[in-house]
């Protein structure tokens, strides 16, 4: 599998915390690249989905290919997870059961 990690991309090579305090924050966008195509862009917040599961298999980021048009699913870390919710990307959070309200069901052993 052909790994690529996203990185935010920042104007003028400053880093994101230089830029706080100095006026109005430009719009959050992240390098990312095409395992199909192999092409290489930069996205905005709004281009990508984050999905936060309950292990590391059901977690994952997905986006569009504006190169080549094919879907996108990526693995998310911790360290993805984080740069993509300060950016403002918008988040799902996956729900692996339901939960019923109220105590949990007794059993009794039955003889």
């Amino acid at each position: 599998m052909n790994r690529t990690h996203l990185f935010p991309a920042t104007a003028a090579g400053t880093r994101p915390a230089q830029l706080s305090g100095a006026g109005p924050v430009p719009a959050a966008r992240f390098r990312a690249a095409c395992p199909d195509c192999r092409g290489r862009f930069e996205l905005a917040a709004a281009a990508l989905r984050l999905a936060i599961g309950a292990t590391r298999r059901t977690t994952f980021y997905t986006f569009t290919c504006p190169d080549c048009g094919a879907s996108v699913r990526k693995p998310a870390g911790e360290r993805i997870i984080e740069l993509l919710t300060g950016g403002g990307v918008r988040t799902l959070r996956l729900h692996t059961a339901l939960q019923r309200p109220g105590p949990p069901a007794r059993h009794s052993a039955s003889p």
